[in-house]
């Protein structure tokens, strides 16, 4: 079990309101399910009522999308009273959140939006996770971007950027491969190179997902985290490179946009459980 959360080291996938009947008559063979935690932070109603019948039964993994961790302003007192509401009722094995922001002043915007990684990005940040985990009572963990812009006032490399806000803040890191394949796809980096220097020891979940593509001005390749198509072949076969640094890992499967039917994303978490399966664990550097 990883020491950033109580998933199992296996595949899961978002739940869905198309599947929940489904999941329920056929209790299907699943390391997680998870949940985006504005989806349930309604009272009541069917959304909870399914809910808390397959959190019986299967890990629940909470995937925050509102929190705003890179934003100027003060996080959202009553949004943090909400998610720890959450956490209470369903003790989810895992909780995570986004290195974005989404809100200013009293607007919230329907994106996640990249951050200058400087200095004072960098002490902003930490201060809101140190908030985030000691309200909620629960470790965290800090999923790397996909971006389309590089801010000339940044001065630190972003993987050097998140490994620092994890060595202060005690947080976690959720790799999405797919958002690394988008991200240096689009600057040009090399995408394995990235994850041969991601800090490895922190992570403690991996999203798989798919991406759509575009041309920019230029007539280069676009990437856009678009969740709404099977995993594209790079990002499989960068999973698989990451998973010889990880060792097995609990894996999800995002699917959010033109949401499919249960048995082809079941086919598609079956595709990263048979790469968990042949992934050799990796052991402390003490012991090799």
């Amino acid at each position: 079990m990883n020491r950033f959360n109580r998933l199992p080291d296996r595949a899961g996938v978002g739940l869905k309101a198309e599947h929940y009947v489904e999941i329920l008559e056929s209790r299907p063979e699943l390391g997680f399910f998870e949940i985006h935690a504005e989806n349930y932070m309604g009272a009541g109603g069917p959304p909870h009522r399914y809910l808390s019948a397959i959190a019986e039964t299967y890990p629940i993994s909470l995937h925050g999308v509102g929190l705003s961790i890179g934003g100027e302003d003060k996080l959202d007192s009553v949004h943090l009273a909400r998610l720890k509401h959450l956490i209470e009722t369903y003790q989810p094995a895992s909780f995570s959140e986004h290195l974005a922001w989404s809100t200013h002043d009293s607007a919230y915007l329907n994106d996640l939006l990249p951050l200058p990684y400087t200095p004072d990005t960098l002490a902003r940040v930490c201060s809101h996770v140190d908030q985030v985990q000691q309200t909620l009572g629960v470790p965290m963990l800090l999923e790397n971007p996909s971006t389309y812009l590089l801010f000339e006032e940044s001065t630190i490399d972003e993987v050097e950027f998140l490994a620092t806000i994890a060595e202060r803040t005690g947080c976690g890191l959720l790799l999405d491969v797919n958002n690394v394949m988008v991200s240096t796809v689009n600057h040009g980096w090399d995408p394995k190179a990235y994850i041969d220097r991601f800090p490895i020891e922190f992570v403690g979940e991996i999203h798989l997902a798919g991406y759509d593509e575009t041309l920019d001005s230029a007539g280069a390749r676009l990437l856009i985290d678009a969740h709404g198509s099977a995993i594209r072949p790079d990002v499989f076969e960068l999973y698989v490179h990451t998973l010889k640094r990880t060792g097995p890992i609990a894996t999800l499967v995002e699917w959010d946009n033109d949401v499919p039917d249960f048995m082809t994303l079941m086919g598609e978490a079956r595709l990263a459980q048979t790469a968990l399966k042949k992934a050799r664990p990796v052991l402390p550097a003490a012991a090799q």
